[in-house]
């Protein structure tokens, strides 16, 4: 409005009132009571750049089901729409912000370091979006996954600052600036841990149903050849996770990726129909939770 100011948002009122949320830190998570025979199911959620948009077709499905689950494990892209399913934003306003979404919405200059960008509107769309919620505010626990820098190792963040740590969960490297986390600078966890699904049990989970938002590349075309080293390495580094998972999906997201709304909504349509090849198995793995757990709200 000319000549005057814009209303703070509901996070800022909240981060004005109370600070700046801490850094994201590794903790053991409190998952929700239950009998010691009740499963503890997890839902992991793959890196995969543009690909991840199938994550939300994927949730779009499960909440048709009428599905929930005890923890949500992401990494990178994963680790984005995991954080705002578990601070209950629901499916049709994650599909929104999907066909919404456009990277100058999330991308900065870096004015520091090799690489040109980085993702701090990233941590600041999360943060609008949770209301400032940390990590272990959310409706449901959640856990960001990031790498660090110095030494390759796999961390997975379950309190603090949720915008930071979806914004150190999705650092790409060699294109965005990684992110410092009490003086420890951290990367997505691509390259290390793209479907985190023995972390999730080592997290508490009995039970897991794994989303890999990887290329299919046995479907690569002839002038793909340039990248095939590449895709062989993210299947090498995918398949002992997705092995040990009870359920797998890896929805036919074609193989190359884009940016298109017309691309998104192709992906969320892809899990949609995967979530419903798979429904009876779906359903099953989750037997057994919804009478050993006390109500949860919002309403999806």
């Amino acid at each position: 409005m000319a000549g005057g100011r814009a209303a703070p948002s509901l996070a800022h009122q909240r981060q004005g009132a109370l600070g700046r949320p801490r850094e994201p830190e590794a903790a053991p998570l409190r998952l929700p009571i239950a009998s010691p025979e009740a499963p503890r199911v997890a839902w992991v959620f793959s890196s995969g750049g543009p690909r991840g948009f199938v994550h939300i077709g994927v949730l779009k499905g499960l909440a048709r089901l009428g599905l929930d689950p005890d923890l949500i494990v992401g990494a990178s892209a994963g680790a984005l729409t995991g954080t705002l399913w578990a601070a209950g934003l629901g499916a049709p306003r994650l599909e929104q912000l999907a066909l919404d979404l456009q990277p100058w919405d999330f991308l900065r200059w870096n004015p520091r370091g090799p690489e040109w960008l980085n993702g701090n509107g990233l941590a600041t769309l999360v943060n609008e979006a949770l209301e400032g919620r940390s990590l272990e505010e959310l409706h449901l626990p959640a856990a960001c996954v990031a790498v660090r820098a110095d030494n390759g190792e796999a961390v997975a963040f379950t309190r603090g600052d949720a915008g930071l740590a979806v914004q150190a969960s999705s650092a790409i490297v060699g294109q965005l600036a990684p992110v410092s986390i009490g003086g420890v600078r951290y990367v997505d966890a691509d390259q290390v841990l793209p479907l985190p699904v023995r972390l999730a049990f080592r997290l508490g989970a009995t039970r897991v149903l794994a989303v890999d938002a990887s290329a299919h590349e046995d479907r690569a075309p002839p002038s793909a050849a340039r990248y095939r080293d590449a895709d062989l390495r993210k299947r090498a580094l995918t398949l002992p996770d997705a092995r040990q998972a009870d359920v797998l999906l890896h929805p036919d997201t074609g193989y190359w990726a884009g940016w298109s709304r017309a691309y998104r909504e192709q992906l969320i349509a892809a899990g949609d129909a995967a979530v419903r090849a798979h429904a009876p198995q779906l359903v099953e793995l989750h037997r057994g939770r919804e009478t050993s757990q006390a109500p949860r709200s919002p309403a999806r």
